[in-house]
Formats: C-alpha cells, structure tokens, sequence
C-alpha cells in the first residue's frame, strides 16, 4: 500500500478544492453536483468504457472529502456513484450497466440506496422487506425508513430479501426500484438536522418490478450487499474528515486573528494543544481511508471490510472532536450563523451514527478481528 499520495491524487485534490472553494458553505446542491459531474469528478470511480473515469474509491473519497473541506459536501456521493454505481459496475447485468453508469457518471440521473428498517436498522439478517415471484416478476414488500434523497433520485436500490429454493431460508437481494413504480410511496422524515439530501420513510406495497430489476446473482446478494457497503463506510469516512477539515480550518483563522491582551488566543497552549490535536486525529484517520480505500480497490474485499470499519470508526470520532474544539474556539461566536459552524454540532454526529453505529463497529473488530465470542 503506498504511504504518499500520487502526483495525480494531489492533483486531484487540488482541482477539487478550487470547485469547492468557488461553491463555499452557501453552495446550492444542484449547481454543485452539475458542475461536479462535468468535470468529471462524480463519475471517477466508474468504469470508463460506460463513462466513467476509471478510477475507484480511492479517488471518489478525494473528491467527497476535498468538498467537504471546503464547507460544500454531497452527501449523494455517498450514495449514487459509490454504493449504486459499485454494486451495479461489479454485478450489474450489461443492460443495466447501459442503462446506468453512464446517466450516474455524468450526474443526469441519481440512485438512492434503502437497507435501514424501523425494527432491524441495517441488520441485513433481519430485514423483513421481502421479495417473492409472480409469474416473471418479482412482488417487493415491506418499509424503509432514513432513505437519503429519494425526492431527487431517479430509483432506489432496494434491499430486500428472498427465498433460497434449496433451503427456503431468506437472503438479501438487491432491486432496482424506479421512483414512480406504483405501491412505491415516500414520507419525509421531519428531521432537526438541516441538510440539503433529506430523509424518507418509503412504504412498498406489492411493488411490481420485472425480472430484469434484480441486481446480480439471486444467490449472492451478501456478498453484492456489501461489495456496497464497503465503499459507503469508506465514503462516510470522507464525509466527516472534509466537514472536521472546515470546521479546524475556520478555528485556526479565527484563532490567529482574534487578539486579547495583545496576543492572539492561538499563541496560548490551551487554544493551540486541542486544535493540533484535532489535525492529528483527522490525518490518522484519513490514513486509515486511504488503506481501507486501497484496499477495495485492489479487490481485497475482507481486508477493505475491516480497514472500512475502522475508518469509519475513526473519521467520526475525529470530526466531532473536531467540530467541538472549533466552536469551544470561537465561543460565543461558535454559534453565530456567521460563521458556519454550530449547524454541524449536529452533523458531525451523523457520521458516528450513520451508516452503522460506532458500537456495532467496535462488534465487529471484537468478533472478526480479535476473535472474541459474540455477545448475541
């Protein structure tokens, strides 16, 4: 795994944070993703023959962490590109790979993604939407509930479960589901988290969807999940090193500006110890980003689902050590709208609770790495 970046990942990020610091913290989230898609930023990790830039996640979490640095992250990048347009890259049959990537590359069609359940959360072996045959269609059935930007989204990559025909066991199967199919209806979730993507309960009512709007193999659908998954850790981790990035980078201005007694508050240990702290913590995570983001890239799936845990784990930590410090540095002035950053109080929360929790990731590395029995 290399330790430095490339000539042309600093390039990259370079180029971004120009388009990022153009947009600002008052971006409009259209304007940005047009732009963003022109230049070819949304599609990197896509193959090229379908548009794409032929890259992987290694450089779609340059891109989504460089906006985030710049105070205008899209969190449909998480999403769309990373977990809908991996799961169809790799497993997509060749019509919905036409039909697809080259629409999501170019930022002219979008795809939500729906795992998260009322009572089973992201717990894959315990979701109840469930899909079954009728004739050579597939009936899909069951709710969803915090489903990001479904409102905007072409189709949704539905998770549901289906019957294995030599066990009778339910799997996980992955469906594409178009935003107007009838049965498919939505909710917004009145959220206190304002954000530009908002949240949505779906309800699936004996959804119709023909054979062709299953993904992949039926009898891989967890291994395809979390050919998913992976990239969507990895991304969050992204997410919350470029927003703790803005939020350090407006506390190390203000703290070389603001004087009292003469002095700027940043020359005193109290302000200065915390704020290094906080780089510290963002920059080991993001080199836990980089190996987990090499990793899938390189195809080591088990090795990335480890390292993307982990990094998730502690890019989350780190943004909102991050976030605190900074307004704890600009005290009353933390709060103001002014400067931009009491809203993400709250949103440097979601990346310790989305898209798994902090503690089901420390079952993880206590399971799978340390090889300690489990507790359920």
């Amino acid at each position: 795994m290399p330790t430095t970046e490339t000539d042309e990942h600093k390039s990259l990020r370079e180029a971004v944070a120009a388009l990022g610091k153009r947009h600002g913290r008052t971006y409009d989230r259209e304007t940005l993703w047009s732009e963003a898609a022109k230049l070819g930023y949304l599609g990197v990790n896509l193959p090229e023959e379908y548009g794409g830039g032929g890259g992987g996640i290694a450089e779609l979490s340059i891109v989504l962490e460089e906006l985030g640095a710049a105070g205008c992250p899209l969190l449909m990048m998480v999403v769309s590109p990373a977990i809908c347009g991996t799961v169809i890259a790799r497993f997509g049959t060749e019509a919905q790979k036409q039909e697809w990537l080259p629409a999501l590359a170019d930022g002219t069609r979008t795809m939500a993604f729906g795992i998260t359940e009322p009572d089973a959360g992201s717990n894959s072996h315990r979701i109840t939407t469930t899909a079954h045959r009728d004739g050579a269609d597939w009936l899909l059935t069951g709710r969803k509930v915090f489903i990001s930007g479904v409102d905007i989204a072409d189709a949704t990559l539905i998770v549901g479960r289906t019957e294995d025909s030599r066990t009778g066991r339910l799997k996980p199967s992955l469906f594409i589901v178009p935003r107007d199919a009838e049965g498919f209806t939505r909710r917004r979730i009145d959220m206190e988290l304002q954000a530009a993507e908002k949240q949505f309960e779906l309800t699936l009512d004996d959804v119709r969807l023909p054979a062709e709007a299953l993904v992949g193999d039926e009898d891989a659908g967890l291994l395809q999940l979390f050919a998913g998954l992976n990239p969507e850790r990895i991304m969050t981790a992204a997410f919350a090193i470029g927003m703790g990035r803005y939020a350090l980078s407006r506390a190390i201005t203000y703290a070389r500006d603001r004087t009292v007694w003469n002095t700027p508050i940043g020359a005193h240990q109290a302000i200065a110890h915390p704020l290094a702290q906080a780089h510290i913590d963002l920059e080991l995570a993001r080199l836990m980003m980089q190996k987990a983001a090499h990793l899938y890239d390189a195809g080591d799936d088990v090795a990335a689902g480890e390292a993307a845990n982990m990094a998730k784990y502690a890019a989350g930590e780190a943004c909102v050590k991050a976030v605190d410090q900074a307004v704890h540095t600009l005290g009353g002035n933390g709060l103001t709208r002014e400067f931009g950053l009491a809203s993400l109080i709250t949103a440097a929360r979601v990346a310790r609770i989305a898209p798994v929790s902090r503690e089901m990731i420390l079952n993880y590395v206590s399971h799978q790495t340390l090889g300690l029995p489990k507790s359920y």
